[in-house]
Formats: structure tokens, sequence, C-alpha cells
């Protein structure tokens, strides 16, 4: 779209990124015939902490970046066991390198995907949430002990 950006966007794969999502969405939507009727608060906390850790290992984690290497370009070393990349190349590639460098982009599919899994398998699913919170508070404790050493 002329006027946009100064910089070419790839808005038309920005466009068809939307469309998926929604049309899974709208399809898990009809396919669901038991969605629960109300959340506990316990798998909405759960369901938030393990998408912010599964957010951050898929777009973050320095292990993970064999998977994003083909959309992504290293950048530098962005704290313990994380790296900052940018996106790379045009059109899709670059769209798909967005997506998996933003935590807060991939958020969204991610907790979706595990709202689904609530909804068809909640005893693995907790299992998934489970363990994703574990990993978020270690991380937290991790970080908090590092701190408590660096003012000793």
């Amino acid at each position: 779209m002329q006027g946009y950006s100064a910089e070419p966007k790839p808005l038309k794969t920005y466009a068809a990124f939307v469309g998926v999502f929604n049309l899974a969405l709208a399809a898990g939507l009809l396919v669901s015939r038991d969605l629960p009727k109300r959340s506990s608060l316990t798998d909405v906390l759960l369901l938030g902490v393990a998408t912010h850790k599964y957010s951050r290992l898929v777009t973050k984690d320095r292990v993970t970046s064999v998977l994003r290497a083909p959309f992504v370009r290293y950048q530098r070393d962005a704290g313990p066991g994380e790296v900052e990349e940018e996106a790379r190349g045009e059109g899709v590639q670059h769209a798909v390198g967005e997506l998996l460098v933003c935590p807060y982009c991939l958020g969204l599919w991610i907790a979706t995907a595990l709202g689904f899994g609530l909804a068809w398998q909640p005893g693995r699913t907790r299992f998934v949430l489970n363990v994703g919170t574990a990993l978020a508070i270690s991380d937290f404790l991790h970080h908090g002990l590092k701190a408590a050493e660096e003012r000793s």
C-alpha cells in the first residue's frame, strides 16, 4: 500500500496471516462442541504464564534459533540464554521473521492453541501449561538470585 511506510512492508502477507489465524480460530470454534462455559482462575493464570514463557522460548531462546534462522538475522546476545534477531528477506520470509522475533505477536497464536488444547485435551494441556509455568517461575528465581548475588 502506497503511503503506509517509506520502507517496504509485507502487508499482503500480514493480511494472509490474519486470515489464516481467523480461519483457524473459526474452524476450531465450529468443531468444538464442548467448550467450557467458564474458565477457572487457575487455568487462566497457568495459560498466561505459560504463554509468556513459550512465546519467549520460541522467539528469543538461543537454542531455538535454529528454527528461526531461515527467517531472521542474528544481531547480538540479549541476556541469559537469549538472543536478539531481526527479520530478513522480503515478503513471506520477512513477515514470518517478524512473527518469530516478536513474543507479543506470537503470544496470541500460542495462547489460542493452548486455549483450544484446554478445551479438547484438558489433562494433557494442563501438563504443558504446568511445565511452561514452572519454567517461568524458575527463570524468575534465577534472575532474583543473580540480582541478590550482585548486591552482595
